[in-house]
């Protein structure tokens, strides 16, 4: 008998039927076996892997953070906490690493989409020879779905004309309902259905979290009453808590005064249950405030009331998103299944986000395009009812992120350093775990969930996908580790790595550097042969608040070495610590959809990002149309409008005139309607945008022409150089999500008459102003 799992060759070769045939099937003697499904090993379970956003491990009450998660509770206390196990510090990476079992550089995902590079380790572009767990699985006979955030498609490959290869639904998911990208407005989120961009209801209490619940459970229903002898893999990854923290008022209220204490005593308060809880042994050090991060008693009073106010919004978005997890699982107790089904609950896919800057953001695109500056105290004064609403587009401040990280160093991004990895993981599956609300211990990574469910579903690690010889799986299956919470750990050697920040585990030490801050936009990193490393025994300092690279040297030098090896060994090499500049694609040597300078649009083309549209920004452009308006000369609502509440423009018409609006990050606005109306019938209009120069982010003037007539001009004072928004795009004869003007009569300002083309046309300039992007956002920020 063969102990070759199945699976190990997908998809399966079909037989071809090789015995005695006759002319008349009534008369053929040979009985037909009859036409075979694939279905697993009956002992595969139903699998929902749930992967939380920008949660740290301090945040979640299941961990003894100071957020009421009483789902992660239940689920938790019918199973088993893993309170040693980690992410790769940052979305992408972690995404990629998790699906593919293998580690994020591997397959080609060493940083976000938007910064990827021609580097091995940094295409963004998975290979052929790595294929995901969801399309092992549905080869295998599995229901595959995932609702929520996908932030694994290369930006060049986002567009409706794809290529769609890197999609969910091209990479093993039958359905998948959510978004592509890094993060969405929760209440007018940029929807995907399979491949088909869809518009969120017109329903000003809509909200992302229980529209993704409410799908994943139409989905289960459906899929458990059409096909019950067929397990479901499920993945439910909404994107919470990842900025913007939008949620519903109500949810706030009830964490009003939570965290006045601040964010120093909240660390205590949180290490202290922890200890309670035994995620952390009792020995344990709390390590120190991280270096550039006030003290809570140093601020002010009027400056500590918008702070507090920012934790409460984000305590209350993380207690709602588990709150609509919840609902599935309730979902899964009501069909009479949660028992069998193995449930992962990751808390997070990376340490808690410090990019909202040391005072937060109100609207988080301020940082990166220079306007910080005006979200003093008077202006969060001003709007601090607003946060959290659809009117902001919020972030908390990095000593709260670093508060939701306890008891560890650091934050997201500081891949060195446990604040940034080290994530709570929930396993649940009574059926299977004899214990009940233990705690293992046993170092894991998030590479090791693939093996881990192929394990328990009776399916072999392919060798050939496709006719494609796979590399084998880096990760170890947990499994081993369920019904046995002492047994010796199997993950022994582990390298991390995002944007120069680095470091190794292997065998219970740690050494690492931390190469940049993610906070800091001002302070040029060192050279990487600068870079101070640090060394841990985490098998007696379990929170790595001891240095021991002075005692220790030999250790130091032997894990660098080591570093080195595996760094060389999974395309981590050549290090890239450029930022900003990789958000260029020019400067990063990726591909851009659109080429040349002009793009032409026609009826039906909306919400194209910023990836796959033409990037009029820090130069001369302008938008043409041939519109038809009715016999009363009145027509009203958008031409073509990029971006939104966050930043962007529009080219509109209102009471039968042309307009302009320009947005600059929602603080800065100007607008300009013609002299002259539009008239009836068949016209052309262009707005004409002629930039300063000098630099980029720079102003300058806007000039409306109606068959060839100026008509009116407007001074824009500063303009985006960077990015208007990463989920709102460029649309025709409306403006889908959040509005860049909010001045339209018109629902979502659609068009009232009749748009026959528009395009858009980059101008001249002799380019003397695109200067380096990190050089400016330097020079910038040192400027406010």
């Amino acid at each position: 008998m063969s102990d070759i799992l199945p699976g190990n060759v997908l998809p399966v070769p079909d037989q071809v039927y090789t015995g005695p045939m006759v002319f008349d099937a009534k008369k053929m003697e040979e009985k037909l076996q009859p036409i075979a499904v694939a279905r697993p090993p009956a002992q595969a379970p139903n699998v929902l892997l749930v992967l939380l956003d920008d949660v740290g491990f301090g945040a979640s009450s299941a961990f003894g953070g100071p957020v009421p998660m009483p789902t992660a509770e239940r689920l938790a206390g019918a199973g088993l906490r893993f309170s040693r196990f980690h992410t790769t510090a940052i979305c992408s990476p972690t995404r990629a690493a998790m699906l593919s079992g293998r580690n994020h550089h591997q397959v080609g995902m060493g940083q976000i989409t938007e910064t990827a590079t021609p580097a091995p380790g940094y295409r963004s572009t998975r290979p052929n020879s790595c294929v995901p767990l969801p399309e092992i699985l549905r080869q295998s006979g599995y229901n595959t779905a995932q609702f929520g955030k996908c932030h694994e498609v290369p930006v060049w490959e986002t567009g409706p004309t794809g290529p769609f290869d890197h999609w969910p639904a091209f990479s093993g998911f039958e359905k998948f309902y959510g978004f592509i990208g890094g993060e969405t407005n929760q209440w007018q989120p940029a929807l995907v259905d399979g491949v088909a961009q869809i518009l969120p209801p017109d329903d000003p209490d809509y909200h992302l979290m229980p529209d993704l619940a409410d799908k994943t459970i139409e989905y289960i229903h459906q899929q458990k009453a059409l096909t019950p002898d067929k397990p479901f893999f499920v993945y439910f990854a909404p994107g919470a808590t990842h900025a913007p923290h939008h949620v519903p008022r109500e949810w706030i209220k009830k964490h009003a005064g939570r965290y006045d204490q601040g964010w120093d005593v909240l660390r205590e308060e949180t290490f202290a249950r922890q200890k309670e809880l035994g995620v952390v042994p009792q020995d344990a050090d709390l390590t120190e405030r991280s270096a550039g991060i006030p003290a809570w008693d140093d601020l002010d009073e009027e400056r500590k009331t918008f702070l507090r106010h920012q934790m409460e919004v984000y305590g209350a978005f993380l207690e709602y998103a588990d709150h609509h997890t919840g609902r599935v699982i309730q979902a899964l107790d009501d069909l009479e299944i949660l028992d069998e089904t193995l449930v992962i609950y990751i808390i997070g896919d990376n340490g808690a986000s410090a990019e909202g800057g040391l005072d937060g953001a109100f609207t988080l695109t301020t940082a990166a395009n220079g306007g910080a500056e005006y979200e003093d105290e008077a202006y969060w004064r001003e709007n601090i009812d607003k946060i959290g609403g659809p009117e902001a587009y919020n972030h908390y401040a990095v000593g709260w992120a670093h508060a939701m990280c306890t008891p560890y160093q650091w934050t997201k991004q500081v891949a060195s350093h446990y604040g940034g990895t080290r994530n709570a993981m929930i396993v649940h599956w009574p059926q299977a775990i004899e214990a009940r609300g233990e705690v293992r211990t046993q170092w894991h990574h998030v590479i090791d969930i693939a093996p881990t469910i192929l394990e328990l579903a009776g399916l072999a690690q392919p060798h050939t996908v496709n006719g494609v010889t796979q590399i084998p799986m880096h990760g170890v299956s947990m499994a081993y580790a369920f019904n046995a919470s002492a047994a010796e750990e199997r993950h022994h050697t582990q390298y991390f790595e995002i944007l120069g920040n680095r470091g190794i585990y292997h065998r219970g030490w740690t050494a690492q550097t931390r190469h940049r801050t993610p906070w800091d936009l001002v302070s040029q990193a060192v050279d990487f042969s600068e870079d101070v490393w640090e060394l841990y025994d985490t098998t007696t300092d379990w929170t790595q608040a001891h240095n021991l690279a002075a005692e220790h040297p030999e250790k130091l030098a032997e894990l660098q070495q080591l570093f080195l090896i595996e760094a060389t060994r999974y395309n981590v090499i050549p290090l890239d610590d450029r930022a900003a500049q990789r958000m260029n694609p020019e400067f990063a040597g990726r591909p851009s959809l659109v080429t040349g300078s002009s793009l032409r649009l026609y009826p039906g083309m909306t919400r194209l990002n910023e990836n796959v549209a033409i990037n009029i920004k820090n130069r001369s452009w302008s938008a043409s149309a041939e519109i038809v308006l009715p016999e009363s000369g009145e027509a009203d609502g958008v031409i073509l409008a990029q971006g939104g509440r966050t930043g962007g423009w529009s080219f509109f018409t209102e009471r039968g005139k042309l307009g302009f609006h320009y947005n600059f990050c929602g603080l800065l606005r100007s607008t300009v309607l013609s002299d002259s109306p539009i008239g009836p019938g068949s016209h052309q209009v262009r707005i004409e945008f002629a930039y300063n120069g000098g630099g980029i982010g720079r102003g300058g003037t806007a000039t409306l022409f109606i068959d060839g007539s100026a008509s009116g001009d407007t001074t824009v004072e500063r303009t985006h150089p960077m990015y208007f928004s990463f989920d709102e795009g460029l649309d025709l004869g409306m403006d889908t999500g959040m509005p860049a003007y909010e001045g339209y009569t018109t629902p979502r300002g659609i068009f009232s008459g009749t748009i026959i083309w528009a395009q858009i046309d980059l101008g001249l300039d002799d380019h003397n102003h695109l200067v380096d992007p990190e050089e400016w956002l330097q020079a910038a920020m040192r400027h406010q």
